[in-house]
C-alpha cells in the first residue's frame, strides 16, 4: 500500500500559555479515535504529542505541531521558535530538568518529558539551534510496521 498522506493538520501552540496545555493532544487524540486508529497506538501519539507539547508551552516562544497520518504510520512533527537546547544529550537524560520553581508548582519539569517521547516513539530525531529553536520528529507504526 503507497504511504501517501492520508490526514494533516498543524496546531499553533502559544509559549507560557499553562491555561490551554493538553488542548493539542487532546486534539490529536479525538482525531485518531475518528480515524479508527488503533487504542495503543493512540496512546502513545497522547503521550508523546502531550509532552512535546508541554516543551513549547513551557520552554519556547510559540511552536507549531503537525500531525500526518497514512496507512501506515503517525507522525508528529514540533517546530518552535525558543531557545534552542544547548546540550541534547544532558536533555535526554532521565531526570535532567531546566523548570523554573513555577512549572514544578504547577506539576511540571520532572525530567521526562524527553525520555518518555523517545520511549513511546518508533522513531524519534531532535534537532536543536541555540537561540533559534527546536525541530522534533516523531513516527509511530501503525499497523505493527516499523516506521
Amino acid at each position: 500500500m503507497a504511504d501517501y498522506p492520508a490526514f494533516h493538520e498543524d496546531f499553533e501552540v502559544q509559549g507560557g500559555d499553562f491555561t490551554r496545555a493538553g488542548d493539542v493532544s487532546c486534539r490529536i487524540k479525538n482525531l485518531l479515535k475518528e480515524l479508527g486508529i488503533d487504542a495503543a497506538i493512540v496512546r502513545r501519539v497522547a503521550i508523546a504529542s502531550f509532552e512535546a507539547e508541554m516543551n513549547v508551552i513551557m520552554y519556547a516562544f510559540r511552536g507549531t505541531v503537525g500531525l500526518t497520518v497514512t496507512p501506515n504510520q503517525v507522525r508528529i512533527v514540533v517546530d518552535d521558535q525558543g531557545p534552542g537546547i544547548p546540550d541534547i544529550e544532558q536533555a535526554m537524560a532521565e531526570g535532567f530538568s531546566t523548570a523554573t520553581t513555577e512549572m514544578r508548582e504547577r506539576g511540571f519539569g520532572a525530567g521526562m518529558g524527553l525520555p518518555n517521547i523517545k520511549k513511546n516513539a518508533d522513531t524519534f530525531r531532535l534537532i536543536s539551534e541555540v537561540g533559534s529553536g527546536t525541530r522534533l520528529e516523531i513516527t509511530i507504526a501503525v499497523n505493527g510496521q516499523r516506521a
